[in-house]
């Protein structure tokens, strides 16, 4: 959270031009507390305000901005600037960094590094979007089977300032494929003449540089670890993967279902920072779908518009009937996608699905239908019209239960993303869905031509 009062006084010494007393206030605080200050900042007062951050945090506080302020202040600073900020980023912030920027700006600031942090980055860009590959950095400690405790320890001292972790060692052969990784504190409770290979176990978890970004959230919390290695088919450590990044990883997913949710194509900027227009365009594609799905609703009730005039207390349950359908099946949707997501459930077991919310769906009909009977009887139309409202709301319910529970399994068996259907469509299909089922039942009872 910015201090208010700590924000208002940073944009008084901008304008006061009291740039010493910017460096001690950028001096006492932490790289996030300085990106979250500077987020909130007004375009021309950040660059400015950026230029004053210490050296040894600049890289940090960069890595924290958002894309838009983070392309905003490459192209507002020397390039003798922007070198020392790439070089001092890790491989894996710098590679976020890239995948955001615009193609020019990116081969510019790829000019800018040396050969082979060029050769790093451009690596590390050429792994698919969103797979392990893109947020690995090669930074780790390597250490070798036949190598003494007291030889491994002196090397981690030697290269471990340079690496993203120590909390875990990693052992390969002459042949750089990965044999084990060992917790830091083993080597520090061994022996110092014992070898490497006396405290190796041989059991470890990996991932693969093509592995989908979210696979790697599920091993991590899966197995507690706060660091993963990355291999290649042959086995060949070429990266780590650490929590940190994996929780960003989680929140932008995590923000991007909630707008899915809503039918909202993804935006992947932050709110303050994202244009009218820009959210305009986000919002309106799949409003402008929805509202012609909802023509299907009036044209059906249009078609039935003879057996509203013949009984006209249907019309008086239209909306709890389509309200309780979408309600019912984005409640299923969201048990599903959420098990889906977690690992909790899989495609194979969709069988076990249908048992489920089918025994659900009619537990559920049967209490909603009782007390919609109750309350056709008594307020409108009488026992008639109760059983007719309350076998559809039965009807209803456990179609939309289905409806909901079983099309996210659907769709990522076809390897579709499953959020967008818990969005407003969803509810949309049922809406149309359940008035077919409603002036069915209530034509046969009531013998409406």
């Amino acid at each position: 959270m910015v201090d208010n009062n700590l924000l208002q006084n940073i944009d008084e010494l901008i304008d006061q031009k009291k740039w010493e007393s910017i460096k001690q206030i950028w001096a006492q605080n932490k790289p996030e507390d300085i990106a979250d200050i500077l987020k909130s900042l007004s375009v021309t007062n950040v660059v400015v305000a950026f230029r004053l951050v210490p050296k040894d945090k600049a890289a940090d506080v960069l890595a924290e901005l958002d894309p838009a302020q983070q392309e905003y202040i490459l192209t507002h600073i020397i390039d003798s600037h922007i070198k020392e900020l790439l070089e001092e980023m890790p491989p894996d912030d710098r590679t976020s960094v890239f995948e955001e920027i615009p193609g020019q700006l990116k081969q510019k600031l790829l000019n800018l590094l040396s050969p082979e942090e060029r050769k790093e980055s451009l690596a590390l860009l050429g792994y698919p979007e969103n797979s392990v590959g893109r947020l690995m950095t090669p930074d780790y400690v390597v250490v070798k089977p036949d190598w003494t405790v007291e030889k491994a320890i002196r090397h981690i001292k030697k290269v471990g300032a340079d690496a993203e972790t120590i909390n875990m060692i990693y052992v390969e052969d002459d042949n750089l494929k990965l044999l084990d990784d060992i917790p830091i504190r083993r080597f520090l409770l061994a022996e110092s003449k014992s070898k490497v290979s006396d405290i190796m176990d041989g059991e470890f978890v990996c991932l693969h540089a093509d592995d989908d970004q979210e696979e790697a959230y599920k091993i991590i919390k899966k197995y507690d670890l706060n660091v993963l290695p990355v291999i290649d088919n042959e086995g060949i450590l070429i990266g780590i993967v650490t929590v940190d990044d994996i929780l960003d990883v989680l929140e932008e997913e995590t923000t991007e279902d909630f707008q899915k949710s809503s039918a909202i194509v993804p935006v992947e900027e932050k709110y303050y920072t994202a244009s009218v227009f820009r959210l305009y365009t986000k919002r309106i594609g799949w409003l402008m779908i929805l509202l012609l799905t909802d023509f299907f609703s009036s044209t059906i009730i249009a078609h039935y518009q003879d057996s509203l005039k013949a009984v006209i207390a249907l019309a008086f349950f239209i909306p709890i009937l389509i309200d309780s359908g979408g309600n019912i099946a984005a409640q299923s949707s969201t048990l599903i996608i959420r098990a889906l997501a977690t690992g909790s459930l899989t495609v194979k077991k969709w069988f076990l699905v249908v048992k489920k919310e089918l025994v659900v769906g009619i537990m559920i009909g049967l209490s909603l239908g009782i007390i919609l009977y109750v309350r056709g009887f008594f307020w409108r139309g009488g026992p008639t019209i109760g059983l007719v409202v309350a076998m559809s709301m039965f009807a209803i319910t456990i179609w939309s239960n289905l409806l909901g529970s079983l099309l996210p399994i659907i769709l990522t068996r076809f390897k579709l993303d499953p959020a967008v259907i818990s969005s407003p469509l969803l509810t949309t299909v049922v809406d149309s869905t359940g008035l077919l089922i409603y002036f069915t039942l209530a034509g046969y009872v009531f013998h409406l031509g």
